[in-house]
């Protein structure tokens, strides 16, 4: 257990120190690593969506993924396994990404953004949390979304070669992918820089199974804080960073975030969609995204949920802004969040689990 936690913490100090670095090398303030926010460029570059300022395929998650699976399989623990409920996973990854963006980031560039000042994200991670305790209720009573089988290769490799694929298309830069030319999408870190970072994080972090939501799932059923440790880890060495390397940018408040708002109920809405489906899912979406690249196939149809949700939420204006949250965004995460309680009822298929033992 203690040699668990020393390589949970170094995981998420480097995590910490990884997100300052890319944001000095030119990713956006307070964005130094948000798994939602890539997914959705990623999204705008291949041309799902069109909005302008988010168009560009990341090459974090790329590497994170291909880092999962290089490491994954020199382990000998890449194993193509899926089948358990993987349509219902994939809206999960949908509302998921809804949640992050009402507001404004997944959890990790929550603790990202309380790293560098910005209390919004405290508003967030409190309801963060929140959605968690109500995800602990329905596992506690044996919520499950079945039973994962073997699959074929196939279906396991699918993920990294499409990561390859988009690899390949950042690098040539065809005609018709979208690069944003203003805004968020256009600022980042150079590719190699970009790709070297992710598949360090991405081995780092399928070796030591680091999860946000995991973390604060176990405080509540097993009174754990192993994994918690790593969400420490990762805010105390981000904000260690910029107080030493980007102090002029560091701002202790709730006004004058760069890509925030001030919506408070909807910060603390967003995010708790994103707990209570995380648990529900057994992982936060960079969790989501590290399985995807061991092979399995359940986790990967989420990260395709999440694409699609990023192109869902820019097409039909469900997406908040600095300027706010629009109403098409409310109504749409109150639905996820009524969906997503409702799959946690169907989803209880025995008896109360005792978590003491």
């Amino acid at each position: 257990m203690k040699e668990n936690r020393i390589g949970i913490a170094i995981a998420g100090g480097i995590i910490g120190i990884a997100a300052v670095i890319l944001v000095l090398m030119g990713n956006p303030l307070n964005m130094g690593f948000c798994i939602a926010c890539f997914w959705r460029d990623l999204a705008g570059g291949i041309g799902l969506h069109r909005a302008e300022v988010v168009q560009y395929i990341r090459p974090e998650v790329i590497g994170l993924l291909l880092g999962s699976f290089i490491i994954s399989s020199i382990k000998g623990e890449f194993k193509s396994k899926g089948g358990s409920s993987t349509m219902t996973r994939f809206f999960m990854g949908v509302f998921m990404m809804i949640g992050a963006l009402v507001f404004l980031g997944c959890p990790l560039r929550a603790i990202l953004r309380l790293s560098n000042g910005d209390l919004n994200a405290l508003i967030g991670l409190i309801g963060f949390t929140f959605g968690i305790f109500i995800g602990t209720l329905f596992i506690r009573r044996g919520f499950s979304l079945g039973k994962k089988v073997e699959q074929d290769i196939i279906s396991g490799i699918s993920m990294p070669v499409l990561m390859f694929f988009f690899l390949v298309l950042l690098l040539v830069a065809p005609s018709f992918i979208f690069f944003s030319v203003e805004g968020p999408g256009s600022m980042h870190a150079p590719i190699f820089l970009s790709l070297a970072i992710g598949l360090i994080i991405g081995a780092i972090a399928q070796r030591v199974r680091f999860c946000t939501s995991g973390g604060i799932r176990d405080l509540f059923l097993i009174k754990n804080m192993t994994l918690f440790i790593g969400v420490i880890a990762v805010f105390l060495m981000s904000l260690i960073g910029n107080l030493i390397f980007n102090f002029e940018n560091f701002n202790l408040g709730f006004s004058d975030q760069p890509i925030a708002h001030t919506e408070h109920i909807w910060n603390f809405i967003g995010l708790m969609l994103v707990g209570l489906s995380s648990s529900l899912l057994g992982g936060c979406p960079l969790r989501q995204t590290i399985l995807a690249g061991t092979g399995d196939f359940d986790s990967a149809s989420v990260v395709l949920g999440m694409i699609v949700g990023a192109a869902i939420c820019h097409n039909f204006n469900l997406a908040a802004s600095p300027k706010g949250v629009p109403l098409n965004g409310k109504v749409a995460v109150l639905i996820a969040i009524a969906i997503t309680i409702i799959i946690g009822l169907v989803g209880i298929r025995k008896k109360k689990t005792d978590f003491s033992r």
